[in-house]
């Protein structure tokens, strides 16, 4: 309703104040309420914070590995790296034990397709072929938005993405990548420096007791 003479009346004026201050209010309540949440979900700190899936599609978290020395490797069925790769992994997966260090397989189709088949597939070709017993999770993507956050955050903390299959990242018992190998890389290079993290997790055990 307008006032005689065109102009708004007092009451029109009062309502639209009214809607600015609730409406400013509203503002200031939601910005507070993310700002929270925000806080309350802290991105994680090193690799062994993510969860992942195995190849059964069920979650691990990989907390599971804190305190050890982890292996990282992206995996593949049909490359031509795979046999002499898988077999190395294996040696050093068993060498030096799952007390303190794990060979960590993650498949991916990215790099030639040489990662084809299900997760499941993937997992029983490596244990029936190359007799594998460590961990081999879902097929993950490595490259691109759809990037699987525990690896990238290996891929972030070293400025390095595989380039092809078998990349080797050496997480520590803190969840830190320390080294990195391509796959062409000697696996007696990784053995000194897996076997030199381990050494030193028995080293302040035996400091503990």
């Amino acid at each position: 309703m307008e006032a005689l003479g065109g102009y708004p009346s007092k009451s029109s004026g009062a309502r639209g104040g009214l809607f600015r201050v609730l409406l400013s209010v509203a503002l200031f309540v939601g910005s507070l309420y993310l700002l929270q949440n925000k806080l309350k979900t802290p991105k994680p700190k090193d690799f062994y914070s993510f969860e992942v899936k195995d190849a059964r599609g069920r979650t691990v978290s990989l907390e599971k590995y804190r305190g050890k020395v982890s292996l990282v490797v992206n995996v593949a069925s049909g490359s031509d790296l795979t046999e002499q790769n898988y077999r190395a992994l294996q040696e050093l997966h068993r060498e030096l034990g799952t007390s303190h260090f794990n060979v960590l397989g993650f498949p991916c189709s990215q790099y030639g397709g040489a990662g084809s088949g299900t997760s499941r597939e993937i997992e029983a070709f490596a244990k029936s072929n190359y007799g594998v017993t460590f961990p081999i999770f879902s097929k993950i993507k490595i490259m691109g938005s759809e990037a699987e956050p525990a690896f990238k955050f290996i891929t972030d903390s070293t400025k390095k993405t595989p380039k092809w299959n078998f990349w080797k990242f050496l997480v520590s018992p803190e969840g830190q990548v320390v080294s990195f190998w391509k796959p062409e890389e000697s696996i007696d290079e990784i053995r000194k420096e897996a076997t030199a993290l381990v050494r030193a997790i028995i080293l302040k055990k035996r400091q503990e007791l």
